[in-house]
């Protein structure tokens, strides 16, 4: 684990690990992650597969995969080599079933990502991804971003797909009304000390009503967009600006009355005021770095 954490950091990520493992047979009954309603391609915006380009031929490193139903798609889109990581044991048991059952061969390592580089001996990859949901469950990004600098091969890209921390710092009470305002709940900016929940619910419920049971407790950093692009370009890479942008759309209904504009996507109707939900960067290894 990161070597610069303190002791508070790294139990914070250890509670965070064991929360993980308790959510992993939730998420596997649920109907956000079911491959029979939503195929693993459509579970990245348009502009993504866009900024990617073929993958033919590439190695692919899908770090904090969790179950992997989209690291799946990497595969299924032809990469050479497709690998997951993540630190949750129990959500890469859901995550092997699901690449057996869609019939892809997918090599997943259970890992702290700060441990990363170890963890995979030394290997770097063509296109090293980082998806939703990720980030803010890391407190020191300036190491995220060494670590991914050192996975990222000579010539290759790191991408970052990730939730706004616009929508982070408004908070999660569950679906909003459209006429609600628009409070900030939490920090926007970072430095401030990580968000702490305890719930035994989760953004993806099981079909059967199940509840996470165990662990519940997590934690949560504010990171900006900003402070993602500084780290990654302070460990050495060149950030792509024509692969960096915002985009108002969502894969959760967040508020009563979005529009779905693609199956599993969805934002905020015509009249309501627009703010980005999701961003993307992403950062180039110079070939001979």
């Amino acid at each position: 684990m990161g070597e610069n954490l303190d002791s508070d950091a790294r139990r914070r990520i250890q509670e965070n690990r064991e929360n993980w493992d308790a959510r992993a047979p939730v998420h596997a009954e649920s109907d956000f992650y079911s491959l029979r309603d939503r195929p693993a391609a459509a579970r990245f915006h348009p502009r993504e597969w866009a900024d990617l380009g073929p993958l033919e031929g590439r190695s692919v490193l899908h770090l904090q995969c969790h179950n992997g139903v989209e690291t799946l798609a990497f595969a299924q889109r032809g990469a050479a080599r497709v690998t997951g990581l993540d630190f949750s044991g129990a959500s890469l048991d859901v995550a092997r079933r699901n690449a057996e059952a869609a019939g892809v061969a997918v090599e997943f390592v259970e890992a702290d990502v700060y441990d990363a580089g170890a963890a995979l001996g030394g290997r770097t990859f063509d296109l090293v991804y980082t998806g939703r949901g990720s980030l803010m469950f890391l407190p020191d990004l300036r190491a995220w971003a060494e670590v991914v600098a050192g996975l990222v091969a000579p010539g290759g890209l790191a991408y970052v797909m990730e939730f706004h921390p616009v929508l982070n710092s408004l908070g999660r009470p569950g679906v909003r009304r459209l006429d609600d305002p628009l409070v900030l709940r939490h920090d926007y900016l970072s430095g401030g000390p990580p968000i702490t929940f305890d719930s035994r619910r989760t953004y993806a419920p099981s079909r059967r009503g199940a509840l996470v049971e165990g662990a519940t407790v997590s934690h949560e950093w504010a990171h900006t967009v900003v402070d993602v692009i500084v780290a990654l370009g302070g460990a050495g890479l060149a950030v792509d600006v024509e692969r960096t942008w915002e985009t108002d759309w969502d894969v959760l209904p967040r508020w009563e009355g979005m529009t779905e504009v693609a199956p599993g996507w969805w934002r905020r109707p015509d009249g309501q005021p627009r703010i980005p939900l999701l961003y993307a960067t992403a950062a180039w290894r110079r070939a001979g770095a």
